[in-house]
């Protein structure tokens, strides 16, 4: 098994990219294509809804309770307050291609 280390893409990577593939594209419409699709899923999350891409996976927010945890340093207690964090479950379809080779 691999140790499944990769590089990073940042968002003008995936951007250029698109646009390299999609030659009759302006690099700067698809930008704002990208743009859109983040701030939606965004704005979704936000109110409370979950994005489903079929074959891709589902964002939702998961809520953590306010807790009592502990300064690493110091050994202090300290309050957590409570939040929501994104949370993202791939697609089968992306696992499958995902796992594609990695039989073990």
């Amino acid at each position: 098994m691999t140790s499944g280390k990769g590089r990073n893409m940042i968002k003008s990577e995936l951007v250029q990219r698109i646009a390299d593939r999609n030659p009759h594209l302006y690099l700067r419409d698809v930008e704002k294509i990208v743009n859109a699709i983040l701030d939606e899923i965004v704005n979704a999350l936000a109110r409370g809804d979950r994005v489903e891409l079929r074959g891709f996976g589902a964002f939702s927010v998961k809520h953590r309770d306010a807790r009592l945890g502990r300064n690493p340093r110091t050994g202090a207690h300290v309050s957590v307050d409570e939040k929501a964090v994104p949370f993202f479950k791939t697609g089968k379809e992306m696992r499958e291609r995902l796992n594609d080779g990695y039989a073990g």
